[in-house]
């Protein structure tokens, strides 16, 4: 979407990655390889077959020698991406698809290949889960590279010259972003892509600003032009005039200034200022996420998403491969804690050695425990190599979308047969670990006191509660204004689970997306939550709000918020109080 002052364009997207730069606009040519479909003779199919195993070779090869290329100069942090893109290329079930069409259909090899996408991507798209969904562009991303092997089309990398420049392409890859020179490359803008996209999440990571999901905005510009990128607000500038120029370079150091600012107080305690003190902890996917959470002041892994290990592949993760993973992860943590969700997966039928049933309602179907408890056998594999990284680290465990006690149990008693397992096998592990549970569902939260006998911590998932407790799909855009973290229902809620806790005498987190925008953070804290988990570039703000509140105003403002009866007026009293004590913390 654009809109025009004079010669300045102004386009609004996805904000995949915060900061301002303003620089040239370099076009990138990432556009999709033309594939006409070519009907061939029986004769023809042996070639066409082989001609698709010699470009996934080459595509291999492609990869691994890149991998080795960023490892020797940018070092191991990023390499799981890499890895994951390789994982898909040793897919069976990609080249089995392909080679069943090209047999079948009499097709050239490019077009079979192109239609085993198109299935992968209607079956993606069906997924509920944002981050999942996106796992799709993945699968494009690789067999663009194919396409592009068998056509004998190179994937050029990033040829920058002169000053520095901002990247503008269809799409861009994850190894295009690994590849590219912070020194020279500022920023990115994309016509597809979302927030939650391996593309975005790079970004972020390595702090380069980008603007994703802007259709069409390669028609609107060209070679040199003068742009500005706010990956915040997802805002694409072009031709800015001299105001518009002068208020965002403004802008821009002003947001550097507020970044050194928080970082200094990476080593300063999380704690108010009539010393309350709370632990600020990471969301990961990935153990190379975990330098991001020790940069930005983080205190352990408040939730490890297992998913990834699991999706993209046609066979599942033995114990042993997720073992040395989660191993890991404890050792580059250490002493601070790890706490790992045991897979959380829906009925949807992306895991292929599960031969799960399509359902028509999978949100509400066969998934997360309800699964695992389903299929004892891989959910105890996944429990044993949990339990053995305890040996190396603070490791917790945690199980997902539990709706009764009964669930608990019976985790806890495959859990105790996956000790004995490992006692027997003479094998050391975490004895003691700590066993947790999701707060996600409506009935969870209704039988809290009874949930809390069971188990050492509650963590709760805010972006399903919601979505639970209102009735609404987070994902439909048509309802967004519905979805509301400030509902009336779900302030009762986040008490109801936080006084059953406290009760309890154990400990509670919030691991949702309500823990790291800061605004949140006074309710949230006089709420009684101790514990929050969010993006780890979220800690130094949420901190920076913390050491300036006190916890006995936050007391009240929890209090006066749970008298209102709309999400509107929550949200009106909470901004004049930000207003009041906090707006410079938080702006």
């Amino acid at each position: 979407m654009g809109s025009e002052k004079n010669n300045t364009r102004i386009f609004h997207g996805v904000g995949a990655s915060p900061g301002i730069v303003i620089g040239e606009a370099r076009i990138a040519d990432r556009s999709r390889v033309a594939v006409v479909e070519v009907p061939i003779d029986p004769a023809e199919v042996p070639s066409e077959i082989k001609r698709v195993r010699k470009a996934l070779d080459e595509t291999k090869a492609e990869l691994k020698a890149l991998k080795e290329e960023i490892a020797e100069n940018k070092g191991l942090e990023h390499l799981y991406v890499i890895d994951t893109h390789l994982l898909i290329l040793e897919d069976s079930m990609l080249i089995g698809e392909t080679v069943q069409c090209i047999e079948n259909e009499k097709i050239n090899a490019e077009a079979a290949l192109k239609k085993t996408l198109k299935k992968f991507k209607e079956f993606f798209e069906g997924i509920e889960d944002e981050y999942l969904r996106e796992r799709s562009g993945d699968i494009e991303t690789v067999v663009e590279r194919v396409l592009r092997n068998m056509l004998g089309k190179r994937h050029e990398p990033f040829l920058e010259s002169g000053g520095r420049v901002i990247i503008v392409a269809h799409d861009l890859s994850p190894a295009d972003i690994l590849q590219i020179d912070k020194n020279k490359v500022i920023g990115f803008v994309t016509e597809l892509g979302g927030k939650t996209s391996h593309t975005a999440i790079l970004s972020r990571s390595l702090e380069i600003p980008a603007v994703v999901g802007l259709e069409k905005i390669l028609s609107e510009l060209s070679n040199g032009d003068p742009v500005i990128i706010d990956g915040k607000n997802g805002v694409v500038i072009v031709n800015p005039d001299e105001q518009t120029f002068r208020d965002y370079l403004q802008n821009k150091q002003y947001y550097e200034y507020q970044e050194r600012e928080l970082l200094k107080l990476r080593d300063l305690p999380a704690e108010t200022v009539d010393g309350y003190r709370i632990s600020l902890k990471g969301n990961v996917e990935f153990v190379e996420e975990i330098p991001s959470i020790r940069k930005h002041g983080g205190e352990g892994v408040g939730l490890y998403r297992t998913e990834m290990l699991f999706i993209n592949r046609n066979s599942l993760p033995d114990e042993e491969e997720q073992f040395r993973v989660y191993a890991e992860a404890a050792r580059q943590m250490a002493p601070f804690p790890v706490t790992i969700r045991t897979l959380d997966v829906g009925g949807d039928k992306f895991i292929h050695d599960l031969n799960l049933d399509d359902e028509l309602n999978p949100a509400l179907g066969v998934r997360a425990i309800r699964l695992s408890l389903r299929q004892p056998g891989i959910f105890k594999s996944q429990l044993r190599a949990i339990l053995r990284a305890g040996a190396f680290g603070k490791v917790r465990i945690f199980f997902p979308m539990i709706s009764g006690v009964g669930e608990i149990r019976e985790a806890k008693a495959l859990l105790d047969e996956a000790k004995n397992e490992l006692r027997e096998a003479c094998i050391p592990f975490d004895e003691n670990i700590e066993i947790g549970i999701m707060i996600e569902t409506p009935s969870a939260v209704i039988i809290a006191d009874l949930l809390a006998r069971e188990v050492d911590f509650f963590s709760v998932g805010t972006n399903d509660l919601i979505q639970y407790s209102l009735a609404i799909d987070r994902t439909n855009e048509h309802l967004s204004e519905l979805y509301e973290p400030l509902h009336p229902a779900v302030l009762r809620s986040l008490k109801m689970i936080s006084d059953a806790a406290h009760a309890a005498d154990i400990d509670v987190c919030i691991c949702g997306e309500m823990a790291g925008e800061p605004a949140y953070l006074p309710i949230l804290l006089g709420l009684g939550y101790e514990e929050l988990s969010m993006n780890a570039v979220s800690i130094p703000k949420v901190k920076k709000v913390l050491r300036r509140c006190s916890r006995g105003e936050a007391v009240t403002l929890a209090q006066q918020a749970l008298t209102f009866s709309t999400a509107a007026e929550v949200e009106s009293y909470l901004q004049s109080q930000i207003t009041a004590r906090y707006s410079e913390s938080i702006d």
